[in-house]
């Protein structure tokens, strides 16, 4: 019976695992060396990348990082995200935008 739950255990801790996603934009060494394929070394690259370009955009750009291709970045693919951006902040964005036009338009007659 011990055996059953144990393996019961470890079947439910696979799949919860597996089912997390991770935020490259945030994600720490300890996140990103949770990956397949990504070792300390890669992971510190990635870390590097975003602090000398900025966060990534799309999932696609890891690639651009120094030791990673494309192959890697499409077996990640369904296990790493870059994130959403914060609903308040794109209407923040939004609204500072519309703003300029209409003060720029306004300068301008």
């Amino acid at each position: 019976m011990r055996s059953f739950y144990l393996a019961l255990f470890f079947v439910f801790f696979l799949t919860t695992s597996a089912a997390a996603v991770v935020n490259i934009n945030t994600a720490s060494l300890e996140e990103l060396t949770s990956l397949p394929g990504i070792g300390q070394v890669k992971a510190e690259s990635i870390i590097k990348y975003r602090q000398d370009k900025g966060l990534f955009k799309k999932v696609d750009e890891l690639k651009n990082v120094y030791g990673i291709g494309a192959k890697s970045v499409a077996r990640l693919k369904d296990e790493i995200t870059v994130g959403e951006e914060d609903p308040a902040t794109s209407a923040a964005t939004t609204v500072t935008k519309e703003n300029k036009g209409t003060t720029q338009k306004a300068q301008k007659e």
